[in-house]
C-alpha cells in the first residue's frame, strides 16, 4: 500500500501520495491495538474454518502465522511501517510475508471497521479493568495510612478556611469513597462492553454464512451486536472510557492539590518523601512537589481528551467515517496518564512523612469548636439560628480583643446569650468535639475504625474480582509517540 503499491483494493490506479500517507498514517499510535487484533483475527480464523469458508489446515496456517507476528510485537522485534497505514495492514502484511497467499483468505467476510470495533472493545475491557486495579492498590494505601492515623487530627477546612477538627484517618477515607464511586464507572463500563461487533462488515454484515455468535464467545463476549451500523458507527464505549477517567483524574487531582499545600512551609503537614520530590536548578533549599503538581495538571489532558472525542463524534453521520481515527491518540493517552498517575500517587502517599505535631497544633485552634459551643445553646431549648448569631457574636468578640474563645466564663459566655450553662473550659473540648460526631459517616473514632474496616473489605473484595476476570498486569496504552517495540 502507500506510495509503493496502488492503495487499498483494485479501484485506484495511481499510488497514494506519500504526504497522504504520512497524513493519515495511524500505526504510531494504533499498535496499541496489537495483542487485540491477532487476537480478534485468530477468533475470525477459526470461525471460517468451522463455516466451511476456508480449509481447517488453511486456518491452522493463518493462526500459527498471527500467533508467531503477536510473538514478535511483543518481544519488540517488529517492524512497524507506516506506509501500511495502520495495525490491521500491518500485521496482514507481515502474515503474507510469512504463509503466503493464503494470508489473503483471512479478511474474507470481514472489514476494518468491524475489525477495529473489536479490537477497540477488547481493549477497552482491559483498561476499564486495569484502572479497577490501579484505583484498589491506591485505596489500599489511603486505608493503611489511615490505620496509621486514626488519632492524628487535623483541621478540616471549607472554603480553605479552617472549619472543624476531624481526624486524618476519616479525611483519607473521603478520598477512598471517590475512588470507589470512580472504580464503579469502570465496571459499569465493563459490564457494557458485552457484544462483539466482528461479522458487521463495513457497515450491513455480510452475505457469507459467518457465525457471529461463535467469534463472540471465543472472545469472551456474550454474544454478537444487534445492529451493524450501531458496531461500526459507535464510539460511546470510548467516550464512556475517556468520561470516567476524567472523573478520576480530577478527584486525583483534588488529593494532589492536598499534598501541595500540605507540604508547603505554610501548612506543614506533610513531607513528601525525596523518591517523590524534585529540587530547584536555582535554589538548594527547595524541596518541589512536582509529583501531585503533575498529577493536578494531567488531569486537564484527560479532561480534554473526553471533549476531544464528543466533538469528533457529535457530527458524523452514520456510519463509519474517518474521523474516527482520531478516537485512538485521546483514549490511549488518557488510559496512560490515568495509570501513570495511580501509581506516583499511591507511592507519594505509601512513603511520605505525617507532621503530627504540626496537624495538632492547628487542631487545637479553639475557634474550631465555634459550631459545638451553638450546638450546646441548642441542647439548651434555643432556636439554632439564635444560637448560631449568637456565638458568632461571640467569635467577633475574640477576634477584635485578641481573647482565646476556650477561656471566655460563663459570665463571659452569658453576656451574649443567658442560656450558656457553664464557661467555655467546661463546654469545649477537642477530644469530645470529635468523638459526639458519632453518626454513620462521622469522625468519632468508632465510626472512622468502623468505616476503615469495610472499606479494607470491600476492597478485598474488589481485588479478587479483578483477579478472577483476568485483569492484565500491563496494559499496551500508548501515548502517541511512545515507543513501544520495533521502529515506527
Amino acid at each position: 500500500m502507500g506510495s509503493r503499491d496502488k492503495p487499498w483494493g483494485g479501484r485506484f490506479s495511481e499510488a497514494t501520495d506519500p504526504t497522504v500517507e504520512r497524513f493519515s498514517a495511524s500505526v504510531h499510535f494504533d499498535r496499541a491495538l496489537a495483542r487485540y487484533d491477532i487476537r480478534g483475527s485468530i477468533a475470525h480464523a477459526r470461525m471460517l474454518a468451522r463455516a466451511g469458508l476456508i480449509e481447517p489446515a488453511e486456518a491452522d496456517a493463518l493462526c500459527e502465522g498471527l500467533l508467531a507476528i503477536g510473538e514478535d510485537i511483543e518481544a519488540g522485534r517488529f517492524e512497524f511501517d507506516p506506509a501500511l497505514e495502520d495495525i490491521h495492514m500491518n500485521v496482514e502484511t507481515r502474515l503474507r510475508e510469512r504463509i503466503g497467499p493464503v494470508a489473503g483468505r483471512l479478511h474474507t467476510g470481514r472489514s476494518r471497521n468491524d475489525q477495529v470495533a473489536t479490537d477497540t472493545a477488547l481493549y477497552l475491557r482491559d483498561a476499564a479493568r486495569a484502572a479497577r486495579r490501579g484505583l484498589a492498590l491506591l485505596q489500599q494505601v489511603l486505608v493503611e495510612r489511615g490505620r496509621e492515623h486514626v488519632d492524628t487530627v487535623l483541621p478540616g477546612y471549607t472554603h480553605l478556611q479552617r472549619a472543624q477538627p476531624v481526624r486524618l484517618a476519616h479525611h483519607w477515607l473521603a478520598f477512598v469513597s471517590m475512588f470507589e464511586r470512580d472504580a464503579q464507572r469502570f465496571r459499569d463500563l465493563d459490564r457494557r462492553l458485552v457484544h462483539c461487533p466482528l461479522g458487521s462488515g463495513a457497515i450491513a454484515g455480510s452475505t457469507l454464512p459467518l457465525d457471529r455468535t461463535d467469534t463472540a464467545r471465543a472472545l469472551e463476549f456474550e454474544g454478537p451486536s444487534a445492529n451493524s451500523m450501531d458496531s461500526v458507527a459507535s464510539r460511546d464505549g470510548a467516550l464512556e472510557m475517556l468520561s470516567a477517567t476524567a472523573i478520576c483524574m480530577v478527584h486525583l487531582s483534588r488529593l494532589a492539590e492536598e499534598l501541595v499545600l500540605w507540604s508547603s512551609a505554610e501548612f506543614g503537614f506533610v513531607e513528601l518523601a525525596d523518591a517523590y520530590s524534585t529540587g530547584s536548578s536555582l535554589m538548594p533549599q527547595k524541596k518541589n512537589p512536582d509529583v501531585p503538581e503533575l498529577v493536578r495538571g494531567k488531569s486537564g489532558r484527560a479532561i480534554g481528551n473526553l471533549v476531544t472525542l464528543l466533538t469528533i463524534v457529535k457530527g458524523l453521520p452514520l456510519t463509519y467515517n474517518r474521523d474516527l481515527q482520531e478516537d485512538k491518540e485521546p483514549l490511549f493517552d488518557s488510559v496512560t496518564t490515568l495509570r501513570d498517575c495511580l501509581e506516583v500517587l499511591a507511592g507519594s502517599l505509601a512513603t511520605l512523612r505525617v507532621q503530627e505535631e504540626r496537624m495538632a497544633l492547628a487542631a487545637r485552634d479553639p475557634m474550631l469548636l465555634a459550631t459545638d459551643l451553638a450546638e450546646t445553646l441548642v441542647r439548651e431549648g434555643v432556636p439554632f439560628r439564635e444560637a448560631h448569631e449568637a456565638v458568632g457574636r461571640i467569635v467577633g468578640h475574640c477576634v477584635e480583643k485578641d481573647l482565646d474563645l476556650g477561656a471566655l466564663s460563663r459570665e463571659d459566655l452569658r453576656a451574649f446569650h443567658e442560656a450558656f450553662p457553664a464557661g467555655a473550659d467546661e463546654l469545649l473540648s477537642l477530644e469530645r468535639a470529635l468523638e459526639e460526631r458519632s453518626l454513620p459517616g462521622g469522625t468519632a473514632k468508632v465510626r472512622v475504625l468502623e468505616a476503615l474496616e469495610a472499606a479494607s473489605a470491600r476492597l478485598e473484595d474488589e481485588i479478587e474480582a479483578i483477579e478472577e476476570l483476568g485483569a492484565l498486569d500491563s496494559l499496551p496504552a500508548l501515548r502517541p509517540g511512545e515507543p513501544q517495540g520495533g521502529s515506527a
